[in-house]
């Protein structure tokens, strides 16, 4: 088993959700996050003084999939979350090594 993490902008939240149902992806834990990757924040000014805004508002999205659905569960997740432009996110991999589902006890992919 494969966990995915995606950090995406917030503006991609529906279509990559949208994206990951039209395949069948059910389960998944969204989290609202703040950082910066290349793209380093930008200045904006309040009550005529200028701040530096460097921890950007992002969504970060997790799943848990079977090893075999990793590559199709990505490139959804890339596709819908691409604009093309700097700071449209990362996507993480890692493995799993056990689930369990609390409510039955079920382990492993049967989890999922």
């Amino acid at each position: 088993m494969k966990k995915i993490e995606a950090i995406i902008g917030p503006f991609k939240l529906e279509e990559v959700k949208e994206a990951l149902k039209a395949i069948g992806v059910d389960g998944l834990t969204v989290t609202e996050v703040r950082g910066h990757g290349r793209q380093k924040g930008h200045k904006e000014i309040y009550r005529g003084m200028e701040y530096e805004v460097d921890l950007l508002p992002k969504i970060k999205i997790e799943t848990v999939v079977p090893d075999a659905r990793l590559e199709e569960v990505t490139q959804a997740v890339a596709r819908a979350a691409r604009t093309g432009r700097i700071g449209d996110g990362k996507i993480f991999i890692y493995d799993v090594l056990d689930a369990i589902r609390i409510r039955n006890g079920d382990t492993g992919e049967a989890a999922l």
